[in-house]
């Protein structure tokens, strides 16, 4: 019995002391493997490399075009407010425009507009002479063409 208890341990023994055999297997796939990834990393850097310059290529005039655009647009177009000053003879229309009433409006609607507007720009409340004036002015106006 102990012939064959030693050469069982002897067998445990020389499992652990032999070299597998694909060990040196093992590290060249190792390699190969890692070798692949790197390959496919720098084909993955030089594929966004070519893809930016594309893109880059692509911007300059896909920007000319875009801020042609955006120069036709009027800025007056998107905004309510009226752009530009007062004319030299206040119209029918301009008056309208100040109190934001149509200009066929009658006399109640445009004293209550001239009354609000006037309430916001009083020149003893902070606001402009010359604007109170002129909304003066095209309250005059509109109400000597009012109906009632």
């Amino acid at each position: 019995m102990e012939g064959a208890a030693a050469s069982s341990e002897g067998l445990r023994y020389a499992e652990y002391a032999r070299a597998p055999t694909g060990a040196g297997k093992g590290q060249a796939e190792l390699d190969r493997g890692l070798a692949r990834t790197m390959i496919a990393v720098g084909l993955g850097v030089a594929t966004v490399a070519f893809a930016g310059r594309y893109a880059f290529h692509l911007w300059k005039p896909l920007e000319q075009a875009i801020t042609e655009t955006a120069k036709r647009i009027s800025t007056s177009s998107l905004s309510s407010y009226y752009k530009g000053g007062f004319e030299q003879k206040m119209s029918r229309r301009e008056a309208s425009l100040i109190l934001g009433v149509s200009p066929s409006a009658g006399r109640a609607k445009i004293r209550t507009a001239h009354r609000r507007i006037m309430i916001l720009n009083h020149p003893d409340k902070g606001g402009s002479p010359y604007l109170a004036t002129k909304i003066n002015e095209a309250k005059d106006l509109l109400e000597s063409s009012a109906k009632n």
